[in-house]
């Protein structure tokens, strides 16, 4: 379910920087969760061994596949918050 949470993720920031103004970057952060999909995406193909291509639990740390991905979305927005942060500094 990380590969949903990301992809959903992934479209939000599209749909956004076409219909929110510039400033906020959503180009760079619909940029770094659609390549997060992909690779997750790629994983889930290269790790298929037969069964439910999209799993709802996980044997990690974390039990629950969308918390885990909703965990895996915080540093992609910290990056984001980041690069915002540098940009209105550089553009004072």
């Amino acid at each position: 379910m990380w590969l949903v949470t990301t992809s959903v993720a992934a479209v939000g920031a599209t749909v956004g920087n076409l219909v929110l103004p510039k400033d906020y970057k959503l180009g760079f952060l619909a940029l770094m969760l659609w390549g997060a999909a992909a690779m997750i995406l790629i994983d889930h193909i290269l790790g298929y061994e037969g069964g439910a291509f999209l799993e709802k639990t996980t044997d990690g740390m974390i039990g629950n596949s969308v918390v885990l991905g909703i965990v895996m979305l915080l540093p992609v927005f910290a990056i984001w918050g980041i690069s915002l942060i540098i940009s209105n500094l550089k553009g004072r």
